[in-house]
């Protein structure tokens, strides 16, 4: 049997660019899922429906780039 051709996946970087100071707790709590923690910190995930709707909740305290894995 030949073997599959993996597709890339494509990862997404994210760094907080914005303090979660007056923001309500559940923004601060998705940061803190997607492992933020400090303005400047950056994550690598995978580009999954899950993480881009945690980004779009939070999009406005946050840099996303994509990159190639």
């Amino acid at each position: 049997m030949a073997a599959k051709k993996q597709k890339k996946q494509k990862k997404l970087k994210i760094t907080q660019v914005r303090s979660v100071i007056d923001y309500p707790a559940r923004q601060r709590r998705t940061l803190e899922a997607l492992g933020l923690r400090r303005i400047g910190r950056t994550v690598v995930h995978n580009d999954t429906p899950q993480i881009r709707g945690m980004i779009k909740k939070v999009e406005h305290l946050v840099r996303v780039e994509e990159i190639e894995a």
